[in-house]
């Protein structure tokens, strides 16, 4: 298969731009998927990849050789599309099988390349029927069957799983990953807005944000060591919560003094010119739990979710703050209403300088 980089790569429409600076590689056998909110360029950014978006500047390599002015149909890349983009009138079969058909392969190696994409993808007994006799998860399946059969350097996914309700979703999500692990070799970049195909399907992802990269990394290192704010409020659900507070204690490990006067003790490293800093202390909901007086937070209980195997409760911490969440284990009834008081080891917290980039770690 292949590897592929984006060299300070940039994109504008007329004086719009919307992507800058982009420098990324993506190793031979990788899954890299693309998340970030809604207009951030993650579309863009794969589709200028597939050839369908012309780059403004910076150059794109497959296997070292630049790709900006290679047209779409010889860049060694298959696209699946959201849409599926099935031809309705053909079968699945025939679907599959189009692409070769125009490259002009011979009938015997078509054949071949399409009963051994149908029996990776379980659709060897479907290859007679039309799209409308298939659900959602099976069109999708004959979308990638499509592309497999191609045999690219690179696959490209934009948001394959949008249209499928949400067990057709895990399910389709899982076949993705199985697919994955028996093509090692093959490299594949992923757009989604789904936080869990991100966490569960990457080898990597890569966070945009503001028409740059926030951040890059495996799905865990970014969970566990967010190198800003943005990064650490958009990965994970619900969303870390921020307290501002001011650096009182510096050394191995970090003292500071909260807003609300409480003080938190955040096992990071600090230096004696730190002593002042204004600073956010960043904590996960799910890394909260309930304690005695005293604690990281107080807070009057606004509302919970009771979700079976865990509990969310919504605090508020005062009218000018934002609302707070804790997620714990198990069943809580009856805390509505109430004042609750929540505590976090020191190495569960984070913390940010005030213009949103990591302190220390």
């Amino acid at each position: 298969m292949a590897e592929l980089s984006l060299r300070d790569v940039s994109k504008a429409f007329g004086p719009t731009e919307v992507l800058s600076g982009i420098d990324l590689h993506i190793e031979t056998g990788e899954l890299v998927v693309f998340v970030g909110p809604s207009g951030c360029g993650k579309s863009t950014l794969l589709r200028m990849i597939a050839g369908l978006e012309q780059i403004t500047s910076g150059t794109l390599e497959i296997d070292g050789q630049v790709m900006n002015d290679i047209p779409p149909a010889q860049r060694g890349i298959a696209m699946v599309f959201q849409t599926y983009a099935l031809y309705p009138h053909m079968t699945v079969r025939e679907n599959m099988a189009f692409a070769l058909k125009i490259a002009g392969r011979k009938r015997a190696e078509i054949d071949d390349a399409v009963e051994r994409a149908a029996r990776t993808l379980q659709l060897d007994k479907l290859l007679d029927r039309l799209p409308k006799q298939l659900s959602g998860g099976q069109r999708q399946r004959v979308a990638i069957g499509r592309a497999i059969v191609r045999d690219p350097k690179v696959y490209l996914f934009d948001e394959p799983l949008s249209n499928l309700d949400a067990a057709l979703r895990v399910a389709t999500r899982i076949e993705i990953a199985q697919l994955k692990e028996s093509m090692p070799d093959s490299t594949m970049i992923y757009v989604t807005h789904d936080q869990v195909e991100a966490m569960t399907l990457a080898t990597r992802i890569v966070v945009l944000a503001g028409g740059g990269i926030a951040q890059v990394g495996p799905p865990l290192e970014l969970y566990q060591k967010p190198r800003n704010e943005f990064v650490a409020q958009f990965i994970g659900s619900p969303a870390m919560n921020l307290l501002p507070g001011e650096v009182v204690e510096t050394g191995e490990t970090t003292r500071v003094r909260l807003a609300s006067g409480a003080e938190a003790l955040a096992a990071i490293p600090t230096r004696d010119g730190d002593r002042g800093m204004t600073v956010n202390v960043g904590v996960r909901p799910e890394d909260l739990e309930l304690t005695e007086e005293g604690g990281l937070v107080s807070g009057h209980v606004a509302l919970t979710e009771a979700l079976g195997e865990l509990t969310v409760l919504h605090l508020g911490l005062g009218a000018e703050a934002p609302e707070f969440l804790a997620k714990l284990p198990g069943i809580h009834a009856g805390l509505r209403g109430r004042t609750v008081h929540l505590a976090a080891r020191p190495d569960r917290l984070h913390l940010f300088h005030a213009g949103q980039s990591l302190l220390y770690r």
